[in-house]
Formats: structure tokens, C-alpha cells, sequence
């Protein structure tokens, strides 16, 4: 398989990934628009056709498979058999890398001693925890189930469990967290001193409850000014206890920068199961699985193929997203291999422009790469749009 990379892809062996989407989540969170149902009477179901679907598509993948990510939705809803019985369909499909990172992502109330240790022993290496603040009162407005003294316990029992490459989620620009909260939540994170750290501005999506708040004008977003000024003191704070930012919004420790994550941003193939999941072929080709718990259970019980639809990226499309992926990371857009491989010199192109950004601060060129800098990555999407070739 011929893969289009531009600056990232390195690896002598091309590996790839297998996303599993876990559509179930005890509640909803004000904030979540991701395919989900608070129903679980049929997830037993679902782990049999996620686990079909991984057979069926066994072709999809010919690269040995170096990350396994669970997400959703909650996937520490799941028990040890259900795990173990998704990860020995990918293993009598695919050939797993024997440093294969494998991560299933977690709510702070699903960790109980127990349940941790088995989720160790069932194969997972590494955990992503939904933390999101620990401010009590926020959790509650954001409709958590967890609260503090339940993050804190989760921690320590991952810990004990054996688990050493963590990453704990924190959300920013929440209405109300002051900037001097938000540095609480900051030190906290650093106290517990996990391998890897996300952080997320809370964004308003039309079809939530804040989403429905905002427009009865229940909820005003933060200033674009205060969400700017705690991202940039998240930064500061995080590399003086030695978190490299790799990514826009992820921070790792040397050594433990999500291999997933890089995968997805490096143009790597990865097979997406479950409903709602993206697959993408590493050439040209994504590929959509239906949104719908139901219509997904019905088309694999039936056989039925019809569950997802493809889309297939012109050059253009894919160059293009290339900008988009590489500019949010700490390596950047390689400008050589990138003209090489569009005929398009974007600095000559767009030298007006880059000298703009570069003079506020918010890009800089060295060794033929574009790179973004802290105050860079706020607009890093607006960048790359400008930069995009046009269709």
C-alpha cells in the first residue's frame, strides 16, 4: 500500500490502527454530541457485532496493527469478557505488534480497584480518564457522574492495577472557572503526575443541552480573550513539569505521546468498527459507519454490508489535509516533501501572509518546516485554511 505523507510517515514498516466505538454512556453529558445511547440493554449485543464487523473487514487492513483504541461513548462500561473477546477477534484477524498500544478510555466512576485490575488484565496498556475539572460544582452543571474524591480514588487504583502510561482529560473555557480555578485543576493534574495530559475548550454544539441553554440565551461562552489566556497558562505550566506539547491539544511525557493520536495525524490506515466509526485507507478512500445503534445491529446480523457509506479525497482533498493535520503538531507542515509531492511551494504562494503570521507570533519556518507557535496553535485551523489549495 503506497501511502501519501508528507513529513510524518517515517516508520520503516507502515503499521496501522483499529478504532472501536463503544456507544453507550450511563448518562449524557451537557456537552457530548457523539453517538451515544444511555440504553445498554443491547450492549452485549453490540460487543458481538463489533467483534463480527472486525472479521468481516479483515481485508481492510494488510499492515500489522500498532494501536488499539477503545472510545465512545463510554468503553469502561464494558466488562473483562467483552474486552477480551473484541481484542481476540482483532487477533485472529490481523497481526498485533508486539508494542501495540493498546487504550480504552474511562470514566473516573468505572475505576473501582476491581474493575481496574481487570481492564490490566484483559490486555489494556493504557488508559485515557475523562477527569475534565475538579471543581465540584462544574462537574455537576456539566451532568459528570464522578466528582473529585472519585477521580482521586480512580488514579490510585489504575496505578495499583499495574497500569504505567496514563493520560488524564481536562476541559478549559468552562463559564464561570476563573482563570485562578483552572490553574487549581492544572496543578492538581501535575500533582498526580500521569504520563500524558488532553486539554479541550468547551465548545457549544447545536444538538446538546448546552447547545439548547445557548440558545435560550441560558449560557454565554467564554470571551475568545479568557479561553486564550487559560490554554496559554496550561502550556507554560505544563512544560515547566516537562509535558512536550506534540499536538495542539495533547502534552505527553517523554516517551509517551499517544501512538493513536500520531497515527491519525500522520496519515496512517486505520480500520474504524461499531456505529459512527471513520475508517480510512491510508490512500484515498474514508469510510462511514451508520450513526444508528439499531440499523448497525440489524445490518450485521443480516449480513449486510450497506452499514457504512465511502468517501473518496481528490489529491487536493488530501494534500489539504495534510496541512490541517500536520500544522497541529509540534513537528509541523515539511515544506520540501510537500512541494514535491503538489508542485505547490506554499511560502512563495502565500509569502505575504506567512510574513504576517510570522511578525504576531504565530508561525516560524526553520529547517523547511512551518510550524505554529503556542499563540499559533488558538488559530491553527483558520491557518490552514488559507493555506489550502483551492478545489
Amino acid at each position: 500500500m503506497i501511502i501519501l505523507c508528507i513529513g510524518l510517515c517515517n516508520l520503516a514498516q507502515i503499521m496501522a490502527g483499529i478504532y472501536i466505538h463503544i456507544p453507550f454512556c450511563r448518562q449524557a453529558c451537557h456537552y457530548c454530541d457523539f453517538h451515544f445511547s444511555t440504553n445498554l440493554t443491547r450492549m452485549e449485543e453490540m460487543v458481538q457485532a463489533i467483534g463480527k464487523e472486525i472479521v468481516d473487514r479483515k481485508e481492510y487492513l494488510s499492515e500489522p496493527i500498532e494501536t488499539i483504541y477503545f472510545g465512545g461513548g463510554t468503553p469502561s462500561l464494558l466488562t473483562f469478557d467483552q474486552i477480551k473477546f473484541i481484542l481476540n477477534a482483532i487477533e485472529r484477524s490481523h497481526s498485533i505488534s508486539s508494542e501495540a498500544e493498546i487504550t480504552l478510555e474511562a470514566n473516573p466512576e468505572d475505576l473501582s480497584s476491581e474493575k481496574a485490575s481487570q481492564f490490566f488484565n484483559a490486555g489494556i496498556n493504557r488508559l485515557s480518564i475523562g477527569i475534565q475539572t475538579f471543581d465540584e460544582a462544574k462537574l455537576k452543571w456539566m451532568n459528570r457522574i464522578h466528582d473529585t474524591n472519585e477521580s482521586l480514588a480512580a488514579i490510585k487504583n489504575v496505578r495499583n492495577a499495574g497500569f504505567q502510561n496514563i493520560s488524564l482529560d481536562l476541559i478549559y473555557a468552562i463559564p464561570d472557572h476563573s482563570l485562578n480555578k483552572w490553574q487549581s485543576d492544572l496543578e492538581q493534574i501535575i500533582e498526580l503526575n500521569p504520563e500524558h495530559v488532553s486539554l479541550y475548550g468547551l465548545t457549544i454544539e447545536d444538538k446538546t443541552v448546552f447547545g439548547k441553554w445557548e440558545h435560550e440565551n441560558k449560557l454565554i461562552q467564554v470571551p475568545e480573550d479568557e479561553a486564550a489566556a487559560q490554554y496559554l497558562l496550561a502550556i507554560d505550566l505544563l512544560k515547566e513539569n516537562d509535558y512536550l506539547q506534540y499536538e495542539v491539544s495533547n502534552f505527553g511525557k517523554e516517551g509517551y505521546y499517544s501512538k493513536h493520536n500520531n497515527a491519525y495525524w500522520s496519515g496512517v490506515p486505520y480500520l474504524g468498527v461499531g456505529p459512527g466509526a471513520h475508517s480510512f485507507d491510508g490512500e484515498h478512500t474514508r469510510r462511514f459507519n451508520v450513526s444508528n445503534n439499531a440499523k448497525y445491529l440489524k445490518a450485521l446480523q443480516g449480513d449486510d454490508i450497506h452499514f457504512s457509506e465511502n468517501e473518496v479525497l481528490s489529491n487536493k482533498q488530501r494534500l489539504n489535509e495534510m496541512i490541517l493535520t500536520q500544522l497541529r503538531t509540534k513537528k509541523g507542515l515539511n515544506l520540501k516533501a510537500f512541494e514535491k509531492s503538489s508542485g505547490q511551494a506554499l511560502v512563495k504562494r502565500h509569502h505575504r501572509f506567512l510574513e504576517e503570521i510570522a511578525h504576531q507570533n504565530l508561525v516560524e519556518i526553520s529547517n523547511d518546516f512551518l510550524r505554529l507557535k503556542p499563540r499559533g496553535f488558538l488559530v491553527a485551523d483558520e491557518i490552514a485554511l488559507r493555506l489550502f489549495l483551492p478545489e
